[in-house]
């Protein structure tokens, strides 16, 4: 069974975060070029992944434009219905503890949705009482799909354990799901 998780990585952020995704989701990357373009081989991995999990950054409350480039693309497979009942996900990081990645979240499951897909929820509780810290699992709250938080003045070696943690039983959990669903 194969898991693509296919992104965009402005700054190296999202592609950690891509990163640790797919070690839990035991998947397959596939970096969106600065131009918004992947290989025509990793189309042909699309087209074959039982699952597909979606990353971009959130710029300005919403994906980047490379993203929406690639997003764009899909429309080829869109009309023959090939990515019809697969199963998908997504994950968006920002600088800001909310930074509207809700908004992202939505555009990848609209997309989701639009292929016929099915998708996959985070499917864990918020961190959210008083004792909570960022090395907790879900600190930020997330439930379409994963939140992650990258200091805007720092590299991605100091993303919070707990968004990363939390990333490692996102990809796990779509993983599980697409096999059900195989």
């Amino acid at each position: 069974m194969s898991v693509v998780v296919i992104y965009y990585s402005g700054y190296g952020h999202t592609q950690r975060v891509a990163e640790t995704v797919a070690e839990g989701a035991q998947a397959e990357l596939i970096a969106i070029d600065s131009n918004g373009e992947i290989k025509e081989s990793d189309w042909q991995k699309l087209n074959e992944a039982k699952a597909i999990i979606f990353g971009a950054p959130t710029y300005m409350g919403g994906v980047p434009w490379q993203f929406k480039k690639f997003a764009d693309a899909t429309s080829k497979a869109w009309f023959v219905r090939s990515w019809q009942d697969k199963v998908f996900a997504g994950f968006s990081n920002s600088a800001s503890l909310n930074g509207d990645k809700q908004v992202s979240l939505q555009y990848l499951q609209t997309l989701a949705s639009q292929h016929g897909g099915i998708w996959v929820s985070l499917g864990l509780p918020p961190s959210n009482t008083q004792a909570a810290t960022r090395q907790d699992i879900n600190n930020l709250g997330g439930s379409v799909g994963l939140l992650v938080q990258s200091p805007s003045d720092a590299d991605a070696g100091a993303i919070a354990s707990g968004d990363l943690q939390t990333a490692v039983k996102f990809g796990e959990r779509v993983a599980a799901v697409a096999k059900r669903f195989n």
